[in-house]
């Protein structure tokens, strides 16, 4: 889908949520095959059972990257990402776990090397079944202005 926007059409405070993701034991393995990370908290069942949380937890950067993808639905050819800031993982993700992304645009400013372009922050809350956080970030994108082709 296109959704093309310049920086004037997005809105402070405005939200969307996207749809579930269910995550699974052959996400883990993929993701650790993908990453190089095959710390036992994520692959070794037995040892996560004598850890903190009593079993295998998911990685991170895998909870973000699903997390995050999750969020693109629309093409706009209008903005790109920049980066992200204050990434977080406030609880862990198991196996089994559903996560949705919940995102406010939070801020919005010029951008002070591209006077053609604004900042929009997005605020992301990836949750769990359970409406808790498990991963929090700030997506900043660099959206043209209008007027600006």
């Amino acid at each position: 889908m296109y959704e093309d926007r310049y920086l004037e059409e997005y809105e402070l405070g405005e939200k969307r949520s996207t749809i579930g993701r269910t995550i699974t034991e052959t996400d883990i393995v993929v993701h650790a095959g993908h990453t190089g990370d095959f710390f036992p908290h994520h692959m070794d069942e037995e040892f996560s059972k004598g850890e903190a949380f009593g079993q295998r937890i998911a990685h991170g950067t895998m909870t973000f990257a699903i997390g995050i993808g999750l969020t693109a639905t629309a093409i706009n050819s209008k903005a790109f990402t920049y980066g992200y800031e204050r990434l977080r993982f406030p609880t862990p993700v198991f196996i089994g776990d559903t996560i949705h992304t919940e995102i406010e645009i939070t801020r919005m400013s010029d951008d002070p090397k591209r006077p053609k372009f604004g900042q929009v922050v997005e605020s992301c809350w990836v949750k769990n079944q359970k409406d808790e956080t498990v991963l929090f970030c700030e997506h900043i994108l660099l959206v043209q202005k209008q007027g600006n082709e």
